[in-house]
């Protein structure tokens, strides 16, 4: 039993050392003073000072940020409420429509990005023929930009909000919604009272995982920016030259940011959970005074 715990432990050390090694070795060489991609020559913050006056990397940072938080924002609003309205459905529909969900989470990222550029390509043409008849003159719809590449980010966001918030309303109990109404709230009031409160630590993971997603992706945003650029977009053509330091430098900072969030959102979880068992506890100690 012994030597299995102790494969466990060495299997387990080899999986984080595999997936984190990778990423140290990043970002200490994103302190290297040269270039080198082998050598470490010294500690410097050269590359970090170059990164912030370099202004295309400064503006595809504030694109991918505005795209980010604007998807997100949509994406889990429009998902939440799906969620809400898939939940009411008889069981066979809201089977099937959980089903058509999971497409485009398990289709390439590939397919997604192409067929969102036919369906811009002909929704431009569409519009340009439509405007140019009302108006009786010729009329080009503008291509491809932030509008599309909004769209896109939302298309692939939403289908992540349905499947966080999904099972967090399977969960809850009917009846706390029916004991609101009872007690004199409105169908309105019950919602923004009992069912969106319990649905919060969902809705927020949703939000979470979108703009990961939405910050984080290439493939899809590749096919639908147009002229505009990301900051994936704009690292992957920095790469195409030669991998330059600042890369290590954006890649450490991108690393930290997430890092960051996700620990002060498991911080929140845990706040929470420990204030609900204390409260848990006072009501008991309470109740057995009694």
């Amino acid at each position: 039993m012994r030597k299995w715990k102790v494969l466990g432990r060495v299997y387990l050390c080899a999986l984080l050392g595999f997936l984190y090694l990778p990423i140290a070795i990043l970002i200490a060489f994103s302190f290297n003073e040269s270039k080198s991609r082998a050598v470490f020559t010294g500690f410097t913050f050269k590359w970090y000072v170059n990164l912030f006056h370099d202004e295309m990397v400064l503006k595809s940072l504030l694109v991918s940020l505005i795209i980010a938080f604007a998807a997100s924002i949509l994406a889990t609003l429009l998902g939440t409420m799906a969620s809400i309205g898939i939940s009411s459905m008889k069981k066979r529909t809201r089977s099937a429509i959980m089903t058509v969900s999971y497409i485009p989470v398990i289709n390439p990222e590939i397919i997604t990005g192409v067929s969102l550029m036919l369906l811009f390509v002909v929704g431009n043409d569409g519009m340009s023929k439509i405007l140019s008849t009302i108006l009786d003159k010729e009329v080009a719809v503008q291509g491809f930009g932030m509008v599309t590449l909004l769209l896109a980010h939302i298309t692939f966001c939403v289908p992540y909000v349905v499947f966080n918030v999904s099972p967090k309303l399977r969960q809850m109990d009917i009846r706390i919604y029916e004991a609101a109404l009872d007690l004199g709230c409105n169908p309105r009031q019950a919602f923004f009272k009992v069912i969106l409160p319990e649905l919060m630590p969902a809705i927020f993971s949703s939000f979470l995982i979108c703009l990961t997603y939405s910050i984080d992706d290439f493939i899809i945003s590749y096919f639908t920016s147009g002229t505009v650029q990301t900051l994936p977009i704009t690292i992957y053509s920095m790469t195409k030259k030669r991998v330059s330091p600042e890369i290590n430098a954006l890649s450490a900072i991108m690393f930290v940011v997430i890092l960051g969030i996700i620990l002060l959102s498991n911080t929140a979880d845990s706040a929470k959970e420990r204030r609900l068992e204390r409260i848990m506890r006072e009501e008991e100690r309470k109740a057995g005074m009694a």
